[in-house]
């Protein structure tokens, strides 16, 4: 976006500050921040910047040909499970899957926690277990077989990515061109 954005508009400067913590954008400063959908405050306006999306579960094919089959989600917890820790909460994120309206969450245990989706991509990657990631973050690497997915009718859309800001804040024109152009268009 920013490759058709910042050409039409030399003026506007837009700053990208990455971490993975639930910032508090208000209290930091900041005009907007990006989270999926689901953990947007209810004071926030919410602008969707992406399709619906999904995490789903993978692991190399020398990973899965060698272990127990996986048919439903507690079976993971017989596998080495890459996790992620959140800063904010402090814990490791518990796998939440659903089908046919039936939730189930499970703890899965594994030799590696990171606080980076980016290098638990690159863990799975080299064959250390199981990673739960962002389906589009993954979806070259098993189109071209490096990694192979499983329990996919567990794996529900939710609702994607989203820019958000405080409702109480009067846009400027600049921030306004900025979300009109970050606006996800089905």
């Amino acid at each position: 976006m920013l490759e058709t954005f910042l050409p039409r508009y030399p003026d506007i400067h837009v700053e990208v500050i990455t971490d993975s913590t639930l910032t508090d954008i208000a209290a930091e400063r900041f005009d907007a921040g990006i989270r999926l959908g689901e953990q947007v405050a209810k004071d926030m306006i919410a602008v969707p910047i992406g399709p619906p999306t999904r995490l789903v579960v993978v692991g190399t094919p020398a990973y899965l040909d060698n272990r127990t089959p996986i048919a439903h989600p507690r079976d993971l917890t017989a596998h080495d499970c890459i996790n992620i820790r959140f800063l904010t909460r402090g814990g490791l994120y518990t796998w939440e899957f659903e089908k046919d309206g039936h939730a189930l969450n499970v703890r899965v245990e594994g030799r590696l926690t990171f606080n980076s989706i980016e290098r638990i991509r690159v863990a799975v990657l080299a064959g250390y277990g199981l990673a739960y990631l962002p389906e589009d973050m993954v979806r070259s690497s098993i189109t071209d077989g490096r990694l192979r997915q499983v329990l996919d009718d567990w794996c529900p859309l939710f609702p994607g990515y989203h820019l958000y800001y405080p409702s109480r804040r009067q846009p400027s024109p600049a921030f306004a061109l900025l979300v009109d152009a970050l606006r996800f268009r089905s």
